[in-house]
């Protein structure tokens, strides 16, 4: 009798640098340079828009120490989808995969890619429209290649391109405050601080930007099955990534201020460049530009390393195309599934459906965030057997609070932005057809 062939596994080649490099690199794409505007426009003050920066990160914090727990208790490929599965069961999980592949990750590659090829890369090189579907498609195809080829060779790239937006960064607020004809005065003066009515939805607004300038913390934990030691290595390494984001986000507001006065903000559309334009003149633009490309190269192919491993996770589960679950037996890659998220992003890119598609998932996604965090509580009734390592700081309260915080998000959305809303619930919605299909189909193949 022949001796049954082991199947190909991931393997768990990514370290504590890799997973700090994932959250920086997934969190520090185009944000910082575009919701600024947003923020300073809905709050008026300078304190007020510092103190946005800082709600928002400490929420991000509060979630990442929960995603945490759950990361370190169950290190497996998948992340979130594995922690709503064991909190609510396979349905929840699935519809947060569903709604994952079809527009939530799917929609922010088809974004950053259109961004990267027709507003930053133009700054160097004229393209034709022609030319810039062109280079988009190349672009999702070059990061398809690398995530091919192995997760070390992903992760690589990111290490560099993390390197490069944080040596970026880092150097535009030193030379802004080197070089710019500033004022300190700005941290607290010159712009209308709003109190009145109102003043609560109109700091919900900004907030929301922020924490979306935030987002990509999580989807380390789709990564979990190929981190090395990752009862210590995934909470450690969102923790570290967190706070990193957060110290270069109020470090670059506050150099924006340095030299624009809160008012002088609310009407940028490029309030880096603006800045940088102010402290060494035309050549800022350029620095500006070529840093945010490679920013968003390292946002799109942080979702290249982590997301098709939520769809590998699925297929496993016998609730995706059975293709999906498949490891390439020698890049130990799920190869079949970046292949299958990298073709979806380029038809959404060249579509041009994706921005709309974009703004309907803010609601449901922000129910899957606080569905997350709230299964740190579940799990801890529903599985004291699971090994916790490391366990949630400040429980419970730091997790209600983040639980309360996404509430808030997703009821704003709906009461501000109906119809998008529901939109995105009917997407969310959508995928119930497929999952009892899929399921019906795994109950008929189990014995």
């Amino acid at each position: 009798m022949e001796s049954a062939v082991a199947k190909p596994s991931l393997p768990r080649v990514l370290g504590l640098w890799d997973i700090v490099s994932i959250v920086i690199g997934g969190v520090i794409g185009s944000g910082i340079f575009l919701v600024p505007k947003d923020m300073a426009a809905a709050v008026g003050g300078p304190l007020l828009i510092m103190a946005v920066w800082a709600v928002g990160g400490l929420l991000s914090f509060f979630g990442a120490l929960s995603f945490g727990e759950l990361g370190a208790a169950m290190p497996e490929a998948g992340g979130v989808y594995v922690y709503l599965r064991e909190a609510y069961g396979s349905a929840v999980a699935f519809l947060f995969g569903w709604t994952l592949f079809l527009v939530i990750d799917s929609g922010a590659v088809a974004t950053l890619t259109v961004a990267f090829s027709s507003k930053y890369l133009p700054h160097f090189v004229a393209l034709s429209p022609a030319a810039q579907k062109i280079v988009s498609v190349a672009f999702i195809l070059f990061l398809v290649a690398v995530n091919y080829v192995g997760v070390r060779a992903g992760a690589n790239l990111q290490n560099l391109l993390t390197v490069i937006k944080l040596g970026g960064l880092v150097g535009i607020c030193v030379v802004i405050f080197l070089f710019a004809r500033g004022t300190t005065a700005h941290f607290v003066k010159g712009g209308a601080a709003t109190l009145g009515g109102g003043f609560w939805s109109r700091f919900g607004i900004a907030l929301v930007a922020s924490l979306w300038a935030y987002k990509g913390w999580e989807s380390a934990t789709y990564s979990a099955g190929e981190t090395k030691n990752p009862q210590r290595n995934l909470p450690l390494g969102i923790l570290l990534g967190c706070l990193a984001c957060i110290v270069l986000y109020v470090a670059a507001q506050l150099a924006y201020l340095y030299v624009i006065p809160a008012s002088g903000i609310a009407q940028s559309d490029r309030i880096a460049a603006e800045a940088m334009n102010l402290a060494v003149g035309g050549a800022g633009a350029s620095v500006i530009s070529f840093i945010i490309l490679f920013s968003i190269m390292g946002a799109t192919n942080q979702n290249f390393i982590c997301s098709p491993r939520v769809y590998f996770a699925m297929a496993k589960d016998k609730l995706f195309f059975p293709q999906i679950a498949a490891v390439h037996p020698k890049f130990l890659t799920p190869h079949v599934s970046i292949i299958a998220i990298g073709v979806w992003s380029i038809i959404l890119s060249l579509s041009g459906t994706f921005e709309q598609l974009f703004t309907y998932v803010v609601f449901g996604q922000w129910i899957f965030f606080g569905l997350t965090v709230a299964a740190v509580i579940i799990l801890r009734k529903k599985r004291p057997d699971l090994p916790r390592p490391y366990k949630t700081w400040g429980y419970p309260v730091t997790p209600v609070i983040f639980i309360l915080a996404a509430f808030y998000i997703a009821v704003s959305a709906l009461i501000n932005q109906f119809w998008n809303a529901m939109a995105g619930l009917g997407i969310i919605v959508l995928g119930l057809p497929f999952y009892f299909i899929w399921k019906r189909r795994a109950q008929k193949s189990s014995p």
